[in-house]
């Protein structure tokens, strides 16, 4: 019997030794998880910022690179918008009647300087906007007079062009200046 108690006694203080330790263990277990928790919440805090800032970089990257083709893509805009009234002026010039051979060889080389300026505004893809016989289109051409409609101009059809537009690419630098009829 006195074994069967010291049996007893034994199995009782080993199994208060191992409640102590499954407590000890469970006290450090939630300490260890909120440990191990909160440095997964920091890791994943950071990545989530890493993975931000990645793509604002990206986002900056691509809207530089727009930016730069739309300031190549219309880099000759400012420069054509001040040849524009020269190019009119050049072309005044041509529309008047000369008599005498000084004359024609004067008109001649505006004629050559008129081309030139062409030329140039057309390797920039400086286009002049279709305008005479055209349906009047209110962001390609102004409208500064409406004459009665008829048979050879319909209605919303641009009669005469009082001075040419032009555009660069898809911009238009100005807008052709026009009669429509109404």
């Amino acid at each position: 019997m006195q074994k069967d108690e010291e049996l007893k006694e034994t199995k009782s203080a080993e199994t208060d030794v191992e409640s102590a330790e499954n407590a000890e263990q469970s006290e450090e277990t939630p300490a260890e998880l909120t440990e191990t928790e909160k440095m997964q919440a920091k890791i994943d805090e950071l990545e989530d910022q890493y993975l931000r800032a990645r793509a604002e970089i990206a986002n900056i990257t691509t809207r530089n690179r727009n930016e730069r083709e739309q300031l190549q893509k219309y880099r000759s805009q400012d420069l054509a918008k001040k040849l524009l009234p020269a190019i009119d002026n050049l072309e005044r010039a041509l529309a008047t009647e000369v008599s005498d051979e000084q004359g024609a060889s004067l008109k001649k080389g505006v004629e050559m300087v008129l081309d030139g300026l062409r030329f140039a505004l057309k390797e920039e893809n400086v286009e002049e906007i279709p305008a005479s016989g055209e349906t009047f289109d209110p962001n390609l051409h102004q409208a500064v007079q409406t004459v009665p409609a008829t048979e050879e101009f319909p209605a919303d059809t641009v009669v005469e062009v009082l001075q040419k537009g032009y555009k660069l690419h898809d911009r238009v630098l100005r807008p052709s200046m026009v009669i429509v009829a109404q």
